[in-house]
């Protein structure tokens, strides 16, 4: 409770000192900004059937975060979730109270989820490379096919400026022995022909014993910009990383067996090393007044090596996982019309997927050749259409249809419809009803047999309905305040579920379960007022699994409340404050047996506090302070089984961090 009040105490403190500073531009009226996500075409925010969630640059820059998934946590109706605080722990975003599988995340339209895990490190996708983020809430399966369930989650690259050079470095130090090196540049250099450059490198020690990351980035784009009539762009990025994996934090009362575990963590010996890639050319143009096309090729590349111990006889393994993907896409935006635009689409995605494993001996050298090597291939191709009519100025009518074939078990049909009215200028109430669909990761249908665990084929498709109702409004206050509603159901038949079977001794993924949800969303974003803007968000949510046994009961890890507040003060010496203030709710932790309606462990409510402090001292040079968990709120984020006790333990969330950086702005 002292936490709490302080940091509410610490919000208001910032209130008292805002009449002398200028005001900045306005930026709550976001009706009129556009959005591409949301239609693949470019769509003012109040012509689009969905909810969405948009930041810019500047919000990514104000805001006190390191990852993508902190600039977004707790955003209406998003939940970023990490397995615990080491550096390399992989980091989610959940929409709606959906699985981190039932989120597509893209970088400039190419797909970054892993085939084999079905979701997203969002961490390792750098914030200098971020010009915007677009996420589209509700069903995203008729436009981006499988994983689009919950939403999707696009991120938009920076590109050269033409006449404009620009470039940045910068170079910061915090605790835990963190370290962060960053460039970036971008121009044009031969007429028509630009490129967009970005470098990092970061080292931390990590808040737990193995729980050290040394990663290393880059991006580059290539741009032919020969206005609308024609543009041929070459985005590629390449991620190499190498951390420890710390495990969950074992019992306090365990007696450490070094090397293997101790107090701290569950595992001292094994270590992941990540080398991924992605390359993707897309060409489009304005065919005529009357149409648009698009077409674009893309390559991925996962490689993960992970290397794990035994604590019982020291022996180990060595586990290879390679994902390549290859994708072709081909779009044509047809508007003979200003009332009527049909979206014709068609899309080809190839994923090869290598399983290799390699025996390690007690003093963790590899035993010559492979236990295991397997490669498998599937492919799936997507055809969809969207037809928006506007019969009157004031309601707009969407309808579409995707038909999607799987290599392994046939297609899926998807419809969504949809109906947009603005009674006026700054309103918009919107309605949109869709299906979605998720298809078996590469480890659920392919999972070698061995050690009594292996994948099945004879999985289907977790499929669903999406709903949701949103009323947006801004406008309001001189244009300095902006509010938005969203109602939201959805439900999921044939989830997907690991379980033991008692019958053949295996551990497998089968179609047991089903999942549903309902919930609100608001937000109001209001300012500048005397220089500060305040962004505030609330997400309230009834989510239920019910399991093959038939109880109905909460889901697991989802919280029923979300809350954010965020206050931007820009003083007239040129030093802008960011707070944020986060809540979420208690959530079930684990349930005991699948007949259980009361979690067995509870993981507690927690709020986070976070402060950022950006100061320019000259023309070029700007000197900031992040501030993370303020507070050293401790809090836990999964749960999972420490097998030398059997007991089930947490994986703790990051406690305070702090972090000085300087940077230099040709």
């Amino acid at each position: 409770m002292k936490k709490k009040l302080l940091a509410l105490a610490t919000m208001g403190a910032m209130l008292p000192a805002l009449g002398m500073a200028a005001e900045k531009e306005n930026s709550s009226t976001v009706l009129d900004e556009i959005v591409v996500t949301a239609t693949k075409t470019k769509e003012t925010r109040k012509n689009i059937v969905n909810s969405v969630v948009v930041k810019d640059s500047y919000d990514i820059e104000e805001t006190p975060a390191s990852s993508l998934g902190e600039v977004l946590a707790n955003e209406p109706g998003l939940d970023w979730r990490t397995y615990g605080n080491y550096g390399g722990a992989a980091q989610a975003i959940k929409i709606r109270g959906m699985s981190a599988d039932a989120t597509l995340v893209a970088v400039d339209g190419v797909v970054m989820n892993s085939p084999s895990l079905g979701t997203a490190d969002v961490g390792q996708i750098p914030l200098n490379s971020i010009e915007r983020i677009e996420v589209v809430k509700g069903p995203g399966s008729l436009l981006y096919g499988s994983g689009a369930m919950g939403g999707t989650v696009n991120i938009i690259t920076k590109s050269p400026q033409r006449d404009h050079f620009s470039a940045k470095i910068s170079a910061g130090y915090g605790t835990e022995d963190t370290y962060h090196l960053a460039a970036e540049s971008g121009a044009f250099i031969l007429g028509d022909l630009g490129y967009y450059l970005t470098l990092n490198r970061k080292e931390t020690d990590g808040f737990r014993d193995n729980s050290d990351l040394t990663h290393n980035d880059a991006t580059l784009k290539l741009l032919l910009d020969k206005g609308e009539a024609f543009q041929a762009v070459l985005d590629a990025g390449l991620v190499d990383r190498e951390y420890g994996t710390p495990g969950a934090q074992p019992p306090a009362s365990i007696t450490p067996l070094l090397p293997y575990y101790n107090r701290d963590s569950a595992t001292l010996l094994d270590r992941v090393d990540e080398q991924n890639s992605h390359a993707a050319l897309t060409l489009k143009g304005e065919g005529s007044r009357w149409f648009d096309w698009k077409v674009k090729g893309d390559l991925t590349k996962l490689d993960s090596s992970s290397y794990s111990r035994y604590y019982l006889s020291g022996l180990g393994e060595q586990t290879d996982v390679i994902n390549k993907v290859m994708g072709a896409e081909a779009n044509i935006d047809l508007h003979p019309f200003s009332q009527v635009n049909l979206l014709l689409g068609t899309e080809y995605r190839n994923f090869d997927y290598d399983y290799t494993v390699y025996g390690l001996n007690s003093s963790g050298a590899l035993i010559s050749g492979p236990t295991q090597d397997e490669s498998h291939r599937i492919f799936t191709q997507g055809t969809f259409a969207e037809l928006s009519v506007q019969p009157i100025e004031k309601v707009k009518l969407v309808g579409g249809y995707r038909y999607e074939t799987h290599s392994l078990f046939g297609h899926e049909d998807v419809t969504r419809f949809g109906v947009v009215i603005t009674p006026w200028e700054n309103t918009a109430l919107k309605f949109n009803r869709g299906q979605h669909f998720k298809a078996p990761t590469m480890n659920d249908l392919f999972w070698p047999d061995a050690n009594n665990m292996s994948g099945n084929l004879n999985l289907k498709p977790e499929t669903g309905w999406h709903t949701d109702i949103t009323w947006e409004q801004g406008g309001l206050l001189n244009g300095k305040l902006y509010t938005s509603v969203s109602y939201f159901d959805w439900n999921v038949d044939d989830k997907i579920r690991w379980v033991y079977n008692s019958d053949t001794f295996y551990y497998r993924p089968y179609n047991l379960d089903s999942y549903q949800a309902s919930g609100w969303e608001f937000n109001i974003k209001l300012g500048p007022f005397y220089s500060v803007q305040a962004d505030f968000s609330l997400t309230l949510m009834d989510a239920k699994e019910q399991r093959s046994g038939g109880v109905k009961r909460p889901a697991l890890y989802t919280p029923d409340t979300q809350f954010k507040v965020q206050l931007i003060h820009l003083s007239d010496f040129g030093l802008c404050s960011t707070l944020v203030a986060r809540f979420t709710d208690s959530r079930p932790g684990y349930y005991a047996s699948d007949t259980d309606k009361n979690a067995s462990i509870e993981l507690d409510s927690y709020w986070t506090l976070d402060l950022k402090l950006e100061q320019r001292i000259a023309e070029h040079w700007k000197v900031s302070i992040e501030a993370l968990n303020l507070l050293d709120e401790e809090y836990d984020t999964y749960m999972t089984r420490f097998y030398p006790t059997y007991t089930m333990q947490p994986y703790p969330g990051a406690g305070r961090s702090v972090f000085a950086s300087l940077s230099y702005t040709w």
